[in-house]
Formats: structure tokens, C-alpha cells, sequence
């Protein structure tokens, strides 16, 4: 009973948190997310069990038709959600906590060779933008947001928003008031500085074609 109780919570996270879900029929037949996961449950329970080359057979298949890779040892929570799915790679020693939502492309790597803790873990509520890329033995707090096409390598605290390459925190959500605070970005300021470096500059030139203009008509007359 616990375990179809899980399923239902999968395919009430994803009604939830995907517009394009128009019903249950259409989440549990076409929706490559849910079927990595139903894949993974089996896949982990056997990897737990000690069952040699079945986990990682199974979870070959899944990737086969989902375009998703989870390792059989990644530890998962509940009401999981992956959006379209492509792309996504789970390594071994990840662990993701409840409620964590990763959208296409999104890989949660490791940088070590050693069988140690080497890929990351995601607290409650994390978010994952496409693209992005956590990689390390590192950890996502709570309600953090990883943006699209980002590259984590170092721990983000909860509720923290991180954007870049390599990642770093641009805002924090508070969760008392909802409100979310801004950090300053010193490397859009210097993209501002030099938008307005080049305004200066194109209004220089074009103030000094201006003056050679008249300089050139008053030559000739």
C-alpha cells in the first residue's frame, strides 16, 4: 500500500507542477519522468538487495526509452519530478530529498574516481533549471533554485537562487513573507558599466563625424 501510495504522490506532483498534464491517464502512459522513476524504484530496491547486473540491466532499459540515466544506487524521495526528462543524469551516490524538481538535460555528476560520496545531494523543495549542471559531493539546501545552464561545483544554502558559470547566489527567498532579496551581481554591473561605456563612446563618434562634416563644408565653400 505504501508504495502505490508513492505512485499516487508522483502523479499528483506532476499534475501539479506541469500545466501541459491534462489528466492521470495521460501522466501515467507519456510521461518519460514518471517512468524513470517507477524503473528506479525496482532498480534501487534490488541494488539495496544486493542483486547483481539486474538493477543496472533494468535501468539501461529506462534510459533506452526515456532518454533518462539514474543510477540504481541514487537515493530519491518522494513526489519527484523530472519535466521532459531528456537528457538527465543521476549518478550513484546521489541523494534527493522530497518534493525536488529537475527539468531536461539537468546532471547531478561527480568529479571523483573513488568509491566515496561523490555526487550531490538535494535537500527538500530544490529546483533545477534545464541544462544545469551540480556535480561533486556537494549539497543543495532547501528551496534553492539552481537557474538553467548553470555549473555548481561548491554547497548553495537554503533558499538560496544561483545563476553562472561557475554558479553563484544572486538571491535569497524568504519563506516568512515570500519576499525574495536581490544580491548585488558585480559582473552584470560591469556588463552595465560597459553598455554605457559604449553609448558614451558611440555618441563621441558620432558628435565628432558631426563636426568633420561641417569642417569638410566649409572647406569647399
Amino acid at each position: 500500500m505504501a508504495l502505490i501510495q508513492e505512485i499516487r504522490q508522483d502523479i499528483h506532483a506532476t499534475m501539479e507542477r506541469d500545466p501541459a498534464a491534462r489528466n492521470v491517464l495521460e501522466v501515467v502512459l507519456f510521461y518519460p519522468g514518471f517512468h524513470a522513476r517507477l524503473a528506479h524504484r525496482a532498480a534501487h530496491a534490488m541494488h539495496r538487495a544486493g542483486i547483481p547486473v539486474v538493477p543496472r540491466g533494468l535501468m539501461h532499459l529506462a534510459r533506452f526509452f526515456t532518454g533518462i540515466e539514474i543510477h540504481p544506487g541514487a537515493t530519491i524521495g518522494s513526489r519527484f519530478f523530472i519535466d521532459h526528462g531528456m537528457g538527465v543524469v543521476i549518478g550513484e551516490t546521489a541523494e534527493i530529498g522530497d518534493d525536488v524538481m529537475l527539468y531536461q538535460g539537468v546532471t547531478l555528476g561527480g568529479t571523483s574516481t573513488r568509491r566515496i560520496k561523490r555526487h550531490p545531494t538535494l535537500r527538500d523543495r530544490v529546483t533545477v533549471g534545464a541544462g544545469a549542471k551540480v556535480i561533486g559531493g556537494i549539497e543543495i539546501g532547501e528551496n534553492a533554485r539552481i537557474g538553467a545552464g548553470s555549473v555548481v561545483v561548491t554547497n548553495v544554502p537554503a533558499n538560496a537562487t544561483v545563476v553562472g558559470v561557475p554558479g553563484h547566489i544572486v538571491a535569497f527567498h524568504d519563506d516568512s513573507n515570500g519576499a525574495i532579496q536581490r544580491l548585488p551581481d558585480p559582473e552584470w554591473e560591469r556588463m552595465n558599466d560597459l553598455d554605457q561605456k559604449i553609448r558614451e563612446l558611440h555618441e563621441m563618434v558620432a558628435h565628432l563625424d558631426e563636426h568633420m562634416g561641417v569642417i569638410h563644408a566649409n572647406h569647399h565653400d
